[in-house]
């Protein structure tokens, strides 16, 4: 069921709305980083001052320098880090169009879903943002402990957040909200392989781009199989 979902999602990859979502979702995931590193790098430089006093060396101007290129140099680095997972975050604000994309070209015979609004769909982005940073940035004191697992380690963690958020914001657009995490609950194993199976490419340059959209609609397809499978049963 998971590869029936995944290869029909990569068949439609060269979908024009595809394209669309990928290129918001780069576009805007550059620069909320990039916002970001500012924002810290001018409020690091603030606090520390054109000129700072140093014990036994005195006052001292380079300080300044320092910690500005210090900190840009390690925000440079988190955001390859975190570049990913924001994508993810961001690009699930425009899952609607890759849901209806699919279901235009392989469910024809349903009516149109009701479009979540867009208050709801921001509140969702801004939750889901969070808890993808926070676990990521907490899991690199598990890939520093754990170092030869950290490929699984990272691989598990993030197909579970994926798996959970993109399956939930599928489902929500045919079920409700609700019932949604019903059938999250239920299937939460398959969700999980299927979240993994997204999160192995995160490790390829390029490729990890892609992916959030890959998975917006492979798990369109998931959600379809399964509820057709529950309503056989």
């Amino acid at each position: 069921m998971i590869l029936t979902a995944f290869f029909a999602a990569l068949g439609q990859i060269t979908d024009p709305r595809f394209r669309r979502v990928l290129l918001l979702g780069i576009g805007l995931t550059f620069v909320l980083l990039v916002a970001v590193s500012a924002g810290f790098v001018w409020l690091l430089s603030g606090l520390v001052g054109d000129q700072t006093t140093l014990p036994f060396i005195g006052e001292v101007h380079w300080l300044n320098d320092l910690v500005s290129w210090g900190s840009a140099f390690l925000l440079a680095v988190l955001s390859v880090f975190l570049m990913v997972p924001v994508a993810a975050a961001i690009t699930s604000i425009f899952l609607d169009a890759v849901a209806q994309a699919v279901e235009d070209e392989h469910y024809p015979h349903l009516p149109r879903a009701a479009s979540v609004p867009i208050a709801d769909a921001l509140r969702d982005m801004v939750n889901f943002l969070g808890v993808l940073i926070g676990a990521n940035l907490l899991a690199l004191i598990l890939y520093i402990l754990f170092a030869p697992a950290a490929p699984l380690i990272f691989w598990g963690l993030n197909g579970f957040l994926l798996g959970r958020e993109y399956f939930t914001l599928a489902a929500m657009r045919r079920v409700g909200r609700a019932q949604a995490k019903q059938m999250r609950s239920r299937h939460m194993i398959t969700i999980w392989i299927a979240g993994v199976l997204m999160a192995i490419p995160l490790s390829v340059p390029l490729l990890n781009l892609v992916i959030p959209i890959l998975g917006a609609a492979t798990f369109t397809h998931l959600f379809h199989l399964l509820q057709g499978q529950a309503h056989r049963g």
